[in-house]
């Protein structure tokens, strides 16, 4: 009678979502302040704070796992995670690999430079910029006339380079570059130019056909906007909304 009145409750924590599925989140871990390494050795960040509270929605035990930039996707692809909560542009070519989740922040490219330099952004010819490979930064530097463009495995390298003078300006994502510049790091350089908006919305990747697992994120998503969850993580970060 106790196995089965046990087996019965079993049944009907699982029917009503309160056992906790497992979920495997994928993330850079050098890309501040949207997921970084901190002190402890712990991944965290933007990305990493929005994931756990969707986790948390749908009643799910993740697990956030780091990996280099370059093999995000086909990690994803490979079944080493779930799901990429990387700040991750939305693009055409993009969906033709993954499935995204509506986007969660919205995104716009600055370009950064030295405080006080005489450096065009309307005319690069001849000068060195820096982006990080495969971003939506680094597509836009690639198209500038007469450039010689450098790119990164990671942002840090490239705000390294640009710190150090080995690039002259580096094209980056605004919000990621805003807090930068707020570091001592960056505290000699700024903004230089006009704000680029390219339209771009951040969502979660996931492999192509899982739907369900899509759907409840996007639900989970929508909790967290409507409830005041998705403010307070974002007031963190920035004293502006980037939802």
């Amino acid at each position: 009678m106790k196995k089965a009145l046990m087996v019965l409750i079993t049944m009907m924590l699982v029917s009503g979502g309160v056992l906790a599925d497992k979920i495997r989140i994928g993330t850079e871990g050098a890309y501040p302040p949207f997921n970084m390494i901190d002190r402890d050795g712990k991944v965290t960040g933007f990305d990493v704070e929005i994931a756990r509270a969707l986790c948390k929605k749908m009643g799910a035990d993740c697990t956030v796992v780091t990996q280099d930039w370059d093999g995000i996707i086909p990690g994803l692809l490979a079944g080493k995670y779930d799901a990429i909560v990387a700040s991750l542009s939305i693009t055409d070519a993009r969906k033709k690999a993954v499935d995204f989740t509506e986007p969660y922040y919205s995104n716009s490219l600055r370009m950064i430079a030295k405080k006080g330099s005489t450096i065009d952004p309307g005319n690069l010819k001849g000068k060195a910029v820096g982006s990080q490979r495969a971003t939506i930064a680094a597509n836009h530097a690639e198209k500038i006339e007469g450039a010689r463009v450098k790119l990164y495995d990671t942002q840090e390298n490239a705000y390294l380079d640009l710190a150090s003078g080995r690039i002259d300006l580096l094209v980056s994502d605004m919000l990621p570059g805003y807090d930068w510049l707020r570091s001592k790091q960056g505290e000699e350089f700024e903004f230089v130019g006009e704000t680029i908006d390219i339209g771009d919305k951040i969502g979660i990747a996931l492999r192509k056909g899982d739907d369900k697992p899509r759907e409840r994120m996007n639900k989970a998503l929508a909790e967290i906007l409507a409830d005041g969850t998705y403010e307070k993580i974002n007031a963190r970060y920035f004293p502006f909304a980037i939802y």
